[in-house]
């Protein structure tokens, strides 16, 4: 049997440590909810699980060397731990089969992919990636973003970064809320010019004295 105490370990402060049969396993463990990008969090740094756990429930229990991910008690992935923060570890198995021919994650394959979408997905990214000091600390957002091609369709996607573009929206949450509400999809009309009446506020030289 497992059980769990109050008391912090060294390798994960203020989480507890876990003891079986009396005895210190040198483990800690925390519950976590898997990412729309199919990475869980330890320590700032990002470790895949199969695509198929998106917004499940895990468990990850890690020691010093390694991070075990579990879901409903079958272990599903496992990981060296990484002290690198902002970083990802990405088994490609773990990747849906239009993401593996990305291979491993650099700003210039998040900006190919988003180019074979358009031209506006692309700057949009570029965006992204320019906004944050180290470009990894993007890519969660970035394919946020370029996964809502596959839930809304391409065409769509592309229609709502103009859009965001425009409004200078750059966000996943932003987009995704275009999308929702069908604003990609609402033309633009043209501002009419500005015509004066015959009481709009134009005045004399003589009247300003």
């Amino acid at each position: 049997m497992w059980r769990w105490t109050n008391r912090p370990c060294g390798l994960c402060p203020r989480r507890p440590i876990a003891w079986r049969h009396g005895r210190r396993s040198g483990t800690c463990g925390k519950k976590a909810r898997v990412s729309l990008d199919y990475h869980v969090e330890l320590d700032h740094h990002y470790y895949s699980v199969p695509d198929s756990l998106i917004h499940q429930e895990v468990f990850l229990r890690a020691t010093e060397s390694t991070l075990e991910v579990f879901h409903k008690h079958r272990r599903v992935a496992s990981h060296p731990r990484s002290r690198i923060r902002g970083q990802f570890t990405t088994f490609p198995e773990h990747m849906p089969a239009a993401h593996r021919a990305y291979g491993e994650w650099s700003p210039e394959r998040f900006l190919r992919w988003a180019q074979d979408i358009g031209p506006n997905t692309q700057r949009l990214v570029a965006s992204v990636l320019a906004s944050r000091q180290h470009p990894q600390q993007a890519f969660r957002s970035c394919l946020g973003i370029l996964r809502l091609g596959s839930r809304y369709s391409q065409a769509r996607l592309e229609a709502a970064c103009g859009h965001g573009l425009a409004a200078g929206i750059a966000t996943y949450r932003g987009l995704r809320n275009i999308l929702e509400a069908r604003l990609d999809q609402v033309k633009d009309e043209p501002v009419p010019p500005f015509v004066p009446t015959s009481h709009a506020l134009i005045r004399g030289e003589g009247y300003y004295h």
